[in-house]
């Protein structure tokens, strides 16, 4: 296939969508059926990027062919090259593809000030989909020759250097342009390509920028990332690293100079694609909205507020290859705090470590399920953490505000991060360990304690991690992308009610009154439950059901209104239900161990989290050792 035959919008019915990993390439199959599109089948097949095939489109052929043995239907040609439909049986009308294989999109940036410049030049480079492998800067702290040799080893696929305001000083991002040259470092891929450099700096440098790296790099000039201190402007420079991507980075990958013949749009990494995907999820429902996908050697994280995208990728924070850092970051006892059962201290190290070990291996009991539940809150954890310090409010302006669009909203500028969980409307997991928890109730309560969300706050999960073929399809048919993630991709897994208690307290006066009571106006008649400090509580409402809410919280709690104020709304339902904690926030849990283990137990029972006899018979086993 190839874009001169792509078929008109209103005519596309059949679709064919992949997902090129760095282990497994995922295709799926979306067909218009009567009105509406949906996910019909879905294959994998090994990546094979690396040796011994080194020809990324073996592993497309594969996947697309055990959708061709679900579907009865034939999609390749006798060259197995994917192609136009030429009848009901035969073809698809539009073929797109997102790729992260051979490590995806990797590279640096570099700045003038490392919380300001370098700052801006990171959150462009993560919102187009890249790994930022390094942050250099005039002021982080390392010698001239330590920079240079740090560009130099890591070998990126590219590097974004910005620095100044227009009309500003020239002479700090020059100095950072004489590093680089004197690096003189290799693209990643093609030996014999000069490495790409795209500048986003003051405009008035652009002169000294190219007699300095013109004859070193594959110099790309585009308007500069911080015009004015009070001014933030990345699409320029996210849109050149895509353009750089296809052009170099795909170009030089094994076997992708076939496959963007095939695609009808241009390949995106998979972690762009994510986020456009959940960019669209907040412009369609018109939210505030966190996502995130937890992997095997990285966490990623994606929000929207105050109409703004961010993303984050801790690299170093991942459930196999990653699973030791996150034990090293986190420490022991964060971790072991999440588990109702006291486990010896060795005993979990080596669990641990087997994992890293065998990356590939899956919980076989209730005890290993738990442990691994308890090591992602900690690497969800961390990794928004590690989110909130970039999806910040421009550093070095009293104003904070990025456009016009956002003038009359304020940063807070206690935290001076824009991530405010009273106002999140969802929060979207994927990934192993969210989207295949053994129950769906499970996926909910990690992403409760790892992200402690305020208010009122939906949460749902990526079914079979979708989100990089519909983020990519959005860009070129935005209903069939977002008809197929409501319908086939979207698991809701329900309502979380979080009343936050007034600062400093006292225990005694929460104890005294309910901190929420809550009424659902039900078919069979209202129901109205309540709920003290520290409790937890849930209450079945398919997934499929909007119900009217009154919301009253005491009059020491805040459901988003004010302390003790009341709130009226509509509340959906999903496979968890609606879920009322008043756990308080942030959430701390007893110091003492039983009593703790105590509190873990009365939560985890209350929600239905794990079988009440398999957890029984675990808590035996844990009292007779």
């Amino acid at each position: 296939m190839s874009s001169e035959n792509r078929t008109p919008s209103e005519q596309i019915r059949t679709i064919i969508a992949t997902d090129c990993g760095s282990t497994t390439t995922k295709a799926i199959l979306i067909e218009l059926q009567g009105d509406e599109y949906r996910l019909m089948e879905r294959g994998e097949a090994p990546t094979t990027v690396e040796a011994p095939f080194e020809d990324v489109t073996m592993g497309v052929r594969n996947a697309v062919s055990e959708i061709e043995e679900l579907s009865g239907r034939q999609f390749l040609d006798d060259e197995g090259v994917i192609t136009h439909r030429e009848s009901d049986e035969r073809g698809c009308d539009l073929y797109l593809s997102t790729s992260s294989a051979g490590g995806g999109l990797q590279m640096m940036v570099a700045g003038v000030v490392k919380t300001m410049t370098t700052e801006s030049a990171e959150r462009a480079a993560l919102g187009a989909g890249a790994i930022v492998m390094d942050a250099i800067a005039v002021d982080d702290g390392r010698l001239n020759h330590e920079k240079v040799n740090r560009i130099r080893d890591l070998r990126p696929d590219m590097i974004l250097l910005s620095g100044g305001i227009d009309g500003g000083t020239i002479s700090h991002v020059t100095e950072i342009a004489e590093l680089i040259a004197t690096a003189d470092p290799k693209p990643r891929l093609g030996a014999t390509y000069q490495l790409p450099v795209i500048y986003a700096g003051n405009r008035d440098a652009r002169m000294h920028i190219e007699e300095t790296l013109g004859d070193k790099a594959d110099l790309r000039m585009v308007d500069n990332l911080r015009p004015v201190l009070e001014r933030e402007v990345l699409g320029p420079a996210r849109e050149e690293i895509h353009n750089l991507f296809m052009e170099h980075v795909m170009a030089q990958a094994p076997g992708y100079d076939k496959l963007m013949k095939w695609t009808d749009a241009p390949i995106m990494p998979t972690p762009g694609a994510v986020g456009m995907g959940i960019q669209n999820v907040a412009d369609q429902y018109d939210i505030e909205i966190i996502g995130v996908d937890i992997g095997g050697a990285t966490t990623d994280i994606f929000s929207v507020f105050m109409d703004t995208f961010n993303r984050t990728v801790s690299a170093n924070l991942g459930m196999s290859y990653s699973i030791c850092n996150v034990l090293l970051e986190a420490g022991l006892d964060d971790i072991y705090r999440w588990l109702p059962l006291d486990i010896d201290p060795a005993d979990l190290r080596n669990r641990i470590r087997n994992k890293m070990i065998r990356p590939t291996t899956i919980p076989h009991t209730l005890e290993e399920l738990i442990v691994e539940q308890a090591i992602a809150r900690e690497a969800l954890r961390m990794a928004l953490e590690h989110h909130k310090t970039l999806a910040s409010g421009l550093k070095g302006v009293k104003d904070t505000d990025r456009d016009a669009s956002t003038t009359f909203r304020e940063v807070d500028t206690h935290t001076d991060t824009m991530v405010n969980m009273m106002t999140v409307s969802m929060v979207l997991g994927s990934g192993g360990a969210l989207s295949h928890a053994p129950r769906r109730v499970q996926s909910a309560l990690m992403m409760l304690d790892a992200f402690q969300p305020e208010g009122i706050t939906e949460l749902a999960v990526d079914s079979i991690f979708m989100m990089p073929q519909l983020g990519v399809l959005a860009g070129v048919h935005a209903q069939a992308a977002a008809q197929v993630f409501e319908r086939d991709c979207l698991i809701r897994l329900g309502t979380v009610i979080s009343p936050v208690q007034r600062p400093n307290a006292r225990e005694r006066d929460l104890a005294r009154e309910d901190a929420l009571t809550v009424t659902l106006s039900m078919p069979d008649g209202d129901r109205t439950e309540s709920i003290g400090a520290g409790e937890m509580k849930r209450i079945d409402l398919p997934e499929d059901r909007v119900v009217r809410a009154s919301l009253d919280p005491g009059r020491h709690w805040d459901i988003g209104e004010g302390y003790g104020r009341p709130l009226e709304t509509d509340i959906r339902g999903g496979v968890a239900g609606i879920i009322m904690d008043a756990r308080g926030r942030p959430l701390k849990l007893p110091e003492d161990d039983e009593q703790r283990r105590s509190q873990l137990l009365r939560w985890i029972e209350a929600l239905d989290v794990y079988p009440s006899e398999a957890l029984s018979a675990y808590l035996d086993k844990g009292r007779e050792a």
